[in-house]
């Protein structure tokens, strides 16, 4: 398992490391910040034959998906996002909050504080619907056999 992270997320990388050594798998941990250190970090991982990767949420992440799950693809290391826009652009899967309902919620405060709300008398709120998005065709493309299980649990599957 490889846990891409562009932040300074040391608690969640605590987890993934916890989680990959419950399963006895091992980490590699890359923090690429511009295109050339994310060809350098996929350089890296193919030389560990990295198995899997899971790319962080960072919204400099984002903004390179294209680049991203291009040499996912070149590399064909199985890719897990935290958005949907990296299925929506060939990537295999991905599980994360659903950005159009957190930003309603966001829209639904800025209303409330333009009505004389104080932004600071209003509760924190959590994500509270997340979607798991899977692509078919990439999956094939690597060779992968999606279990059923996770085809009915999924959000969204593009064929």
């Amino acid at each position: 398992m490889v846990y891409a992270d562009n932040l300074n997320a040391e608690p969640d990388t605590a987890d993934v490391e916890a989680a990959a050594a419950a399963l006895g798998q091992k980490i590699l941990v890359v923090s690429p910040s511009s295109d050339e250190d994310i060809d350098e970090a996929f350089a890296k991982l193919a030389q560990a034959r990295a198995g899997a990767l899971m790319v962080s949420p960072d919204p400099s992440f984002l903004g390179r998906r294209a680049k991203i799950v291009a040499l996912a693809a070149s590399y064909a290391v199985p890719t897990l996002y935290y958005a949907r826009e990296y299925p929506d652009s060939g990537g295999l899967m991905s599980y994360g909050a659903n950005f159009a309902t957190m930003f309603r919620q966001g829209g639904n405060y800025v209303g409330r504080i333009l009505k004389g709300a104080k932004a600071a008398d209003l509760p924190v709120v959590l994500p509270t619907k997340f979607e798991l998005v899977i692509n078919l065709k990439t999956a094939r493309t690597l060779g992968l056999t999606v279990p059923q299980t996770l085809l009915v649990a999924a959000d969204e599957v593009i064929e």
